[in-house]
This record gives structure tokens, C-alpha cells and sequence, in this order.
């Protein structure tokens, strides 16, 4: 009898545990958070103007993305996505060519669609300072050689074009588009949304992956420059270097994509 008066207890305690979900952080920094408490992506985002727009997106874009569960700003709360992400940024993918070419094929319906109405950054003015300055910085702070530099530069200065501009995720990385059976169940991310170059979407999603390049093409279903993608590779990773350790992130991926420029 005394042993089954101890029972509620135990019960009690095994309940609250089972309640209690893990609180995982996925990406910190300076401007904002992601959280995932149990099936629920939890992103804070202290610029709610950035944040209402993400939200816009979100509900805008024509390809799978993550169930608005609620948005209380600095929050707002969405449904996990089944599968897993497409890769890694640093580490070579395990996932098929079918599913690199269901991402390309998710970024054509993308970018088909009509334009958001915000607009992006004025490439045309804001490129090349930024590329001047960051090629500076890279060399002050001897992250990689001059001549690094230098060559990347060059390689990078071919997305100062003009381009039409379309829906673009802004920041269509591997870690962001989530896969399962070959198939796009969902793609997160949305803050930087914006009016922008097709091209960058992709070369963002096979930056550090060249080897998917052809997959996502053919997945993306009509002839692109591949000498321009290969130029906002370089682009992006000189320009990413400086803000990736000024939030304490490892820019080891965008100091190799550098490094292997010809």
C-alpha cells in the first residue's frame, strides 16, 4: 500500500518531464534569433519592419514555407518542416541530384512569380562601394592574400549589370530549403526577400557546392550564365567575410570558395 501511495508522485514527475521540450538554438546573432522548442520554429527579430515582411513573404511566395502559427512581434512562431535541409554550407551533401534539382526547380517558381511589393537594395549603388570596401578589409586584416583578393575581385566585379529583377529569397541557402523524398517540403528564412537577381538566389544556394551546380540548372529549366553565378560565388564571399566574424560565425566556407577562384 505504501509503495502505491508513491506511485502519483512518480507519475507526476515523469509527466512533467515528458512536458518539458528541448529549447534548441539554431542561429544567433546581433540582429536576430531562431529557436526551435519542440515542432515550433521560434525567430525574434528586433526589426519589425524586416519581421512584417518576412510574414509578407512568407504568405506571398508560390513554393512550400513553413506554417505561420502566430507573429506577437519581436516573435514569430512557425510550424516545423518535415525532412531535413538540403546540406550544409561546410560540409559536402548527402542529398541526391534530385533533390538539388526539385531546389532549382523551386527557385524558377519563385522567381516567375510576381514581385513582391517592397524592393530590394539598389545594386547599382550600394555593389561597388561595398565590394571596395570589403576587398579593403580583407586585406588589412591579412584574412586572405592580396592576390586572393584581387583575382575575386575581378571575377566578382561581372554582377555590376544590369539585370530584371524578380521574387528572390535574398538568402537561398542550403541549410534553408528542407527536402524530403526528392521533393521540397519547405523553405525558411524569409527576411531578406526582396526584388532581385535571379542569379544570386542560385549562386547563394550552390555557394561551397559546385559539384550541384548542374543538377540545380537542369532542376531550374532554362539556360543561365553559369560565369555570372561563378561571379556573385566570389561577390558573396568577400563581401560575407567581415560580418560572419563580427557576429562569431566561422567564414571558413566563403575564405575556401575564395581561395579556389581561377
Amino acid at each position: 500500500m505504501m509503495a502505491a501511495m508513491g506511485d502519483p508522485g512518480n507519475v507526476t514527475e515523469n509527466a512533467t518531464e515528458a512536458a518539458t521540450e528541448t529549447v534548441e538554438v539554431l542561429v544567433a546573432h546581433h540582429e536576430r534569433a531562431t529557436l526551435r522548442v519542440g515542432d515550433v520554429f521560434l525567430k525574434i527579430d528586433g526589426d519589425h519592419t524586416r519581421a512584417n515582411r518576412e510574414v509578407e513573404a512568407l504568405t506571398l511566395a508560390p513554393v512550400p514555407t513553413p506554417e505561420i502559427l502566430w507573429h506577437k512581434p519581436p516573435v514569430l512562431a512557425l510550424a516545423a518542416l518535415p525532412g531535413r535541409a538540403l546540406g550544409r554550407l561546410d560540409t559536402p551533401s548527402t542529398q541526391t541530384p534530385a533533390a538539388w534539382a526539385a531546389a532549382g526547380a523551386a527557385a524558377r517558381v519563385l522567381h516567375d512569380a510576381p514581385l513582391p511589393p517592397w524592393l530590394g537594395r539598389n545594386l547599382s549603388e550600394t555593389a561597388a562601394s561595398e565590394l571596395e570596401r570589403e576587398c579593403e578589409w580583407l586585406i588589412d586584416n591579412d584574412v586572405v592574400s592580396a592576390d586572393i583578393v584581387t583575382r575575386n575581385r575581378r571575377i566578382a566585379e561581372a554582377v555590376l549589370r544590369p539585370w530584371t529583377p524578380v521574387f528572390t529569397h535574398g538568402d537561398f541557402q542550403v541549410a534553408h530549403v528542407f527536402i524530403e523524398d526528392d521533393e521540397v517540403t519547405g523553405i525558411i528564412d524569409w527576411s531578406d526577400a526582396c526584388r532581385g537577381d535571379a542569379l544570386f538566389d542560385l549562386a547563394t544556394l550552390t555557394l561551397n557546392h559546385e559539384d550541384q551546380l548542374e543538377h540545380v540548372i537542369a532542376g531550374y529549366g532554362t539556360d543561365v550564365d553559369v560565369e555570372l553565378i561563378r561571379a556573385w560565388w566570389s561577390y558573396r564571399s568577400l563581401a560575407a567575410v567581415r560580418w560572419l566574424v563580427e557576429h562569431g560565425f566561422d567564414p571558413a566556407p566563403e575564405v575556401a570558395v575564395l581561395r579556389s577562384r581561377r
